[in-house]
């Protein structure tokens, strides 16, 4: 009983901790402080995630494509960003 309590409340900090994050992101698009083009950008795993539970329909399967898919675009990105510093374009 213990246990169960101690992870429920884990997940409750961590869902605050989230919904603060969320917050700040909104207050500061609203002031002005941040660009949408970087805020958006930290949407992109969880549109990615979205996508993949449509297709397979079950929580893991699509977290684990979303992290697949995360780490293939990382892997492109590093090797676009070589190749143009190598190329100097």
């Amino acid at each position: 009983m213990i246990p169960t309590i101690g992870i429920g409340l884990g997940l409750a900090l961590i869902g605050l901790g989230v919904l603060g994050m969320l917050y700040s992101g909104i207050q500061s698009l609203i002031k002005g402080k941040a660009e949408f083009k970087k805020v958006g950008t930290m949407l992109v795993p969880f549109v990615v995630f979205g996508i993949s539970y449509g297709v397979f329909g079950d929580i893991t399967e699509a977290g684990v494509a979303t992290m697949i898919f995360m780490m293939a675009a990382m892997i492109l990105l590093i090797f676009l960003t070589g190749l143009r510093g190598t190329l100097n374009i």
